[in-house]
């Protein structure tokens, strides 16, 4: 199969971030766009010819594969160790770029949207919502082409959508990103050893989840508590020595990174509320989910 794109215009980045939010690791999205792929190269001369908007079938199809994976016994994670949390990032090769104009809100979800804590809320939602909340929401498809891939009516599609944003707004992820100053801080608290000063920028009912997806040492349950997870963090750091704690702000939003000579190790994400309050503490450990993340 040639490496060339078929389709003049079509952006495969694109389709990958399209994926990436429907099934919450690079690696499956990959695995979608190529079945999309596959499924055009299938297509005899005829065929492809009769296809009146090429981007938009491979959008439409990349997307029904999505479902399809969603759907399958292979996307619960019923028998993942440990808590399971989406691959982060580290750019912003995924980001859906919008004009200026028009909702502020819709423009901070498009953006927000490659972030551990939308994909994790995400996960709560059925096949078919998240979907609808991805094509609809973050890349404002037409409702018409959004009832073709699931194979319902438009009234069915705004129903899906809006039970999807309920799901987001019930959670309270539709927040700002945590600011530069406060991740700082942290990182400052975390690697010093300080813990009251990190209590003070943790909510008194925060809670931490890490993904170590049975391939390195992660907690297996939610750590609970403002104390507790100052303490965590801190320990974590001391007994990894010499990993360090860095502040990465290359993607949609600023991070945390574990490295040890020179490799990422781990990246955490910081969830606020409207106070600028830690709410949430993700961590990501599983190796396989930061390749983009570590050297070669």
């Amino acid at each position: 199969m040639s490496d060339a794109l078929p389709v003049p215009g079509l952006d495969r980045d694109r389709l990958v971030g399209l994926a990436y939010r429907m099934l919450g690791t690079v690696a499956d999205a990959e695995d979608a766009v190529q079945e999309a792929f596959v499924r055009w190269y299938r297509l005899d001369d005829a065929a492809r010819r009769n296809v009146a908007n090429p981007v938009g079938w491979f959008a439409k199809t990349t997307s029904r594969v999505c479902l399809d994976m969603l759907k399958s016994a292979s996307r619960r994670h019923d028998s993942y160790v440990g808590p399971w949390l989406p691959e982060p990032v580290p750019d912003d090769r995924y980001a859906v770029h919008t004009a200026e104009a028009g909702d502020p809100s819709e423009r901070a979800m498009r953006t927000e949207s490659v972030s551990m804590a939308l994909l994790t809320v995400m996960e709560t939602m059925t096949p078919a919502e998240r979907v609808a909340f991805v094509l609809r929401d973050v890349f404002d498809f037409p409702v018409a082409d959004i009832a073709e891939v699931l194979d319902r009516s438009p009234g069915a599609v705004r129903q899906l959508a809006s039970s999807a944003r309920t799901r987001i707004r019930d959670a309270g992820t539709t927040r700002a990103a945590p600011s530069t100053r406060l991740v700082a801080a942290f990182q400052h608290a975390a690697t010093t050893g300080d813990v009251a000063a990190l209590v003070r920028l943790l909510h008194p009912e925060v809670m931490l989840r890490s993904d170590g997806g049975g391939r390195v040492r992660a907690a297996l349950n939610p750590v609970l508590g403002a104390d507790k997870v100052a303490r965590f963090v801190v320990g974590v750091l001391a007994r990894q020595a010499p990993t360090t704690l860095t502040v990465h702000a290359g993607g949609t939003e600023p991070v945390l990174t574990f490295t040890r000579d020179g490799d990422t190790s781990g990246v955490l994400e910081l969830v606020v509320d409207g106070a600028g309050t830690v709410r949430q503490v993700l961590v990501q450990w599983n190796p396989d989910k930061l390749g983009s993340w570590r050297r070669g």
